[in-house]
């Protein structure tokens, strides 16, 4: 079976007047799994920060090594300051780790329930029970699938609105309800994380009550996607690169002028400009009968490099959503690799476009080939497969 790709992020709101969240979220990718630590410390600001940063550090370098749950929880209840006002050392945490073969292993302690969609329905876990160093926790092991949705929030997301807008505030189960009628839509997890966050701040009205966390992991439908850039070293290839572009699955994206006419010519269709573009900064797309995108080449992959890397840094922000939502090139491009693409296949043409010899051309927008290794790697540092064919 192929590897499953695991998406996982997640955002916060400060509670009022605090510079710090409370609560903290790690998250460890590594070749087999994928590993989301959520913790929420005691009280709020600078204290409840440093709990919640050092318990979160301490379970997600000691699981991801291997360690058992009991040996980490017996760590964190030697390792985390005593508060001098309470008198207890204290701070929430949920594990969820998912390896590539959708085995799954979910460990909650004192913390709202992790909310696990599958085709649109919140499914329930199978707990074991047990008290590790005097901590009440429960694990659960199961297996997951393509499409299915992990949601673990802070109490701050069912508290919200208390005493306020709700009496109670929203609650598990309506925060459980609404997220799985959102788990019906194909609502990608940064966009479900701002939803929610929305609704929270909402309920607030805009002055959250507490640390406010939604975090997301989801095993991504399979979508693979081709990617033709730059025509073959050897014009007698082209033919051939152009039909093993055409005969791979999923959705097919040409990158480049050039490769554009090369495509054109050897399968007997038109390219037609469009000049209805937003972007001055970047050439316009066209449209190819059977390609679902058309861009220019090294100007428009640059930024959707610098788009990558701006995800990767902050996948749900609303600037990060905007910028995906935008109707140019690299956006549009952008927005397929991260929302759809699990599988990414890049047929590379070695040619060497007379235009990126010229001396006053940047270095890095001389040699495609290496733009095009780095969208390879960023594609990989983001869980999803990459592979490279040159010709």
């Amino acid at each position: 079976m192929k590897n499953l790709c695991v998406e996982a992020c997640y955002g916060s709101l400060n509670k009022k007047n605090e510079e710090l969240c409370g609560d903290r979220v790690q998250i460890v990718k590594s070749p087999e799994n994928t590993l989301l630590v959520l913790s929420d410390g005691l009280g709020s600001g600078v204290k409840a920060n440093i709990l919640s940063t050092l318990t979160s550090k301490i379970i997600s370098t000691m699981i991801s090594r291997g360690a058992s749950i009991e040996d980490t929880v017996e760590t964190i209840a030697q390792t985390l300051p005593v508060c001098k006002v309470r008198g207890l050392a204290y701070s929430t945490f949920m594990i969820l780790q998912i390896a590539k073969d959708g085995s799954g292993y979910l460990v909650e302690y004192d913390n709202p329930p992790c909310i696990y969609i599958r085709d649109g329905k919140e499914t329930p876990f199978d707990y074991n029970e047990k008290t590790i160093a005097g901590k009440p926790v429960r694990e659960s092991r199961f297996k997951a699938a393509s499409g299915d949705t992990f949601v673990i929030v802070s109490d701050g997301v069912t508290q919200a609105g208390m005493g306020e807008t709700l009496s109670f505030g929203w609650g598990w189960e309506a925060v459980s309800e609404y997220i799985a009628k959102l788990g019906k839509t194909d609502l990608t997890p940064p966009r479900l994380i701002r939803n929610v966050l929305g609704v929270c701040k909402d309920l607030y009205l805009g002055k959250p009550g507490d640390d406010t966390t939604v975090s997301v992991m989801r095993l991504m439908i399979p979508q693979p996607v081709a990617i033709f850039s730059g025509p073959p070293k050897n014009k007698e290839d082209d033919a051939r690169i152009v039909n093993d572009f055409m005969s791979a699955p999923g959705i097919h994206i040409v990158s480049g002028g050039t490769t554009s006419e090369v495509l054109a010519r050897e399968t007997g269709v038109s390219i037609e400009v469009d000049m209805d573009y937003c972007d001055s900064d970047l050439p316009p797309i066209a449209s190819i009968k059977g390609i679902d995108l058309a861009t220019e080449g090294v100007l428009t992959m640059r930024r959707v490099l610098e788009i990558l890397d701006m995800y990767e840094k902050d996948p749900s922000s609303q600037e990060m959503l905007d910028i995906l939502d935008t109707k140019d090139g690299a956006s549009m491009l952008a927005k397929i690799l991260i929302e759809k693409c699990t599988d990414l296949k890049l047929f590379i043409g070695r040619a060497i476009n007379p235009a990126h010899r010229m001396s006053d051309f940047p270095m890095e927008l001389r040699v495609k080939s290496h733009i095009l290794d780095d969208l390879a790697a960023s594609m990989e540092r983001l869980g999803r497969n990459a592979e490279k064919t040159y010709y």
